[in-house]
């Protein structure tokens, strides 16, 4: 364990005071009426996930269980690759992702012409053409969050490290922020009804710890600090990464699009956003609200006026 953790964990831990029956219901009816000032904002922090040396160990995933304390999903296989845990969910808030690209019919060849011509004796003695892309997906924490924005209670708000956190017990499982994710973070849960996703350990961040996937990590492929740090840092890996010759490395959610604003959780990929799971081009849908708006207020006024005009021509 590093030295700060070791510090932290050696702090005194204090309890909620015990108090009267009285004064305990006092206090939880005075509460919710008092006004506290939010924490000073801090620089902006999040993850820089550089897919090209991720090795698919999923230390990432078992580190955020043991720390959130979250059940687990099964031992089950997929079927899909080496994977037991299929997506991200509400309790599984990093999911390491595995697509194999071994074996795969070249663009050029007819798909009829490639099946045909494969055969088990070929695969165990023909050297394979291929390649395993792995990513370490988790929520993305985006500068502009459509989960937030669709939240009735306030139960999601972004923290004073500008990451995207829900309130359990504000949330009233609406399940609004599932349906306008368009990465299909955020679920809501079977145990408590409430939506759950990566909190960025905002507990271990207000300690001056580093989140635990990114702890976990053994090549480093999670990277934690500062947004603009690490933009910086990724960019950098995508010129050395062409220098090298791997011409279609390229960052995806670094910047902002038409469509959707930056994510403070973004990915240096060597293939399409779809391959990952990725949308190609994410959209906010708030930003279709002013269209909507002024649909539904013609349709309101052309009612009206139609509605009058039946009276007056019915009263003539």
């Amino acid at each position: 364990m590093a030295s700060r953790e070791i510090v932290v964990a050696e702090l005194p831990q204090h309890g909620e005071p015990v108090v009267g029956a009285l004064s305990d219901l006092v206090r939880r009816l005075v509460d919710p009426f008092r006004t506290v000032s939010p924490p000073e904002p801090r620089p902006a922090t999040g993850f820089f996930t550089d897919t090209t040396v991720c090795i698919g160990c999923k230390a990432c995933e078992v580190a955020c269980k043991e720390w959130n304390l979250l059940p687990a999903d099964g031992l089950h296989w997929t079927g899909n690759s080496y994977d037991n845990t299929d997506e991200l969910s509400a309790t599984s808030w990093r999911h390491v992702k595995f697509i194999e690209q071994i074996g795969e019919p070249t663009s050029d060849v007819p798909l009829a012409e490639a099946t045909a011509a494969f055969s088990l004796e070929r695969l165990l003695h023909e050297p394979k053409d291929g390649r395993w892309l792995m990513m370490s997906d988790v929520c993305k924490h985006c500068v502009a969050a459509p989960c937030q924005q669709a939240c009735p209670t306030g139960a999601i708000i972004h923290t004073e490290f500008e990451s995207v956190f829900i309130q359990p017990d504000i949330c009233n499982g609406c399940s609004s922020c599932v349906s306008a994710c368009p990465f299909g973070v955020v679920t809501r849960s079977s145990l408590d009804g409430h939506s759950h996703k990566c909190t960025l350990c905002y507990d271990r961040q207000r300690d001056g710890l580093v989140p635990a996937c990114a702890k976990a990590c053994p090549t480093q492929s999670i990277q934690f600090g500062p947004v603009d740090e690490l933009r910086e840092r990724a960019r950098a890996r995508v010129r050395e990464l062409h220098r090298r010759g791997v011409a279609e490395a390229y960052l995806y959610g670094d910047v902002s699009t038409a469509s959707y604003s930056e994510l403070n959780s973004f990915y240096l990929l060597v293939d399409r956003p779809a391959i990952y799971g990725l949308p190609d081009d994410p959209v906010d849908p708030r930003i279709f609200m002013k269209g909507d708006y002024a649909r539904a207020i013609g349709s309101g006024v052309a009612a009206i006026a139609t509605l009058l005009a039946a009276i007056w021509l019915g009263g003539i």
